[in-house]
């Protein structure tokens, strides 16, 4: 593994690359930023004073939006700090927390769409028992093993990494504590860590890529064998926002780490990994919002509730 690092801070280039769009950058960040915990926020509240948003599916939407608060806040305060003060310098384990934090939201987020699309399983194939498969302790548990297991799978990885040397040069081109970005840095070698990095992948998102899909498989099955058409899209609609989200976050996953690279990787991956961890979370309250009736009337309720106070 090499001494510890020499290093004690590195320094964010953020979007160095267009110093004319600083502001402009800082000003969409900072509304997007705004607007997705906004919409999260109120997503949470909508569910939680509506008794009858408390059901499984409204409860992991739940998880969901509390995660995607966490992920944005993890990363874009600090960005937008570089871009309105310049101030580009992070202590060393700050880093290495941030660079925990982001991976961890990312690796809740599999399991728990992977959780999400069991319960839609449930609902399409086995409606009758529904009540009885899905109940709060089933719930619960599909809940908290989807928190302890992001927690868990990525600690050994970050504390490798914390144990690296980075003695060549601590600028990282990126606008945060990125994985890739960090293992370009260290002068250990760092063969071992790319190994250990995709059996996590394997843990992380590969299993409940293929749970996810599994549970579609049989959804899509059932869907098919209905014979009328409203039927179908009665079926479909209960599960097409879940849908559009996975499409959305594994699409992007595909886009930034999977799809072949340029030799400068790292700088032509700076938007689309924006686009995963910022637009995203803005993203899932929305398409949620929009296709779930229930949803939809209940924040229409709300807005209107305060509006006339």
């Amino acid at each position: 593994m090499g001494n510890h690092s020499a290093v004690t801070e590195f320094l964010i280039l953020g979007f160095s690359e267009f110093p004319d769009l600083r502001l402009p950058l800082f000003s969409l960040f900072s509304l997007l930023y705004l607007m997705a915990l906004l919409g999260n926020l109120l997503v949470i509240c909508t569910i939680c004073a509506n008794r009858h948003l408390h059901n499984p599916m409204y409860f992991f939407l739940a998880n969901l939006s509390i995660l995607d608060i966490s992920s944005v806040t993890v990363t874009v305060p600090k960005l937008l700090a570089i871009l309105i003060k310049e101030n580009i310098t992070i202590s060393f384990n700050e880093c290495i927390l941030q660079m925990y934090c982001s991976l961890i939201c990312l690796a809740i987020e599999y399991t728990l769409l992977s959780a999400m699309a069991y319960d839609r399983y449930v609902a399409i194939c086995n409606p009758l028992r529904y009540t009885i498969v899905m109940n709060k302790r089933v719930c619960a548990l599909l809940g908290t093993v989807s928190w302890v297991t992001g927690l868990i799978e990525i600690l050994p990885h970050t504390i490798i990494i914390s144990q690296l040397s980075f003695c060549d040069s601590n600028v990282i081109n990126h606008f945060f504590c990125e994985i890739l970005a960090l293992l370009e840095l260290s002068c250990s070698d760092t063969s071992n860590i790319q190994n250990m990095t995709f059996v996590i992948s394997v843990f992380t998102i590969f299993i409940p890529f293929l749970l996810t899909l599994t549970s579609y498989g049989f959804i899509i099955s059932v869907i098919l064998k209905i014979h009328s058409i409203e039927g179908k899209k009665k079926a479909f609609s209960t599960c097409s926002s879940h849908l559009m989200v996975i499409i959305l976050l594994y699409g992007t996953i595909v886009g930034v780490y999977v799809l072949p690279k340029s030799r400068n990787s790292v700088t032509s991956n700076k938007l689309p990994t924006a686009l995963y961890i910022i637009v995203l979370p803005l993203l899932n309250p929305l398409i949620y919002s929009l296709r779930s009736k229930e949803l939809n009337v209940a924040l229409k309720k709300a807005i209107n509730r305060k509006s006339t106070f």
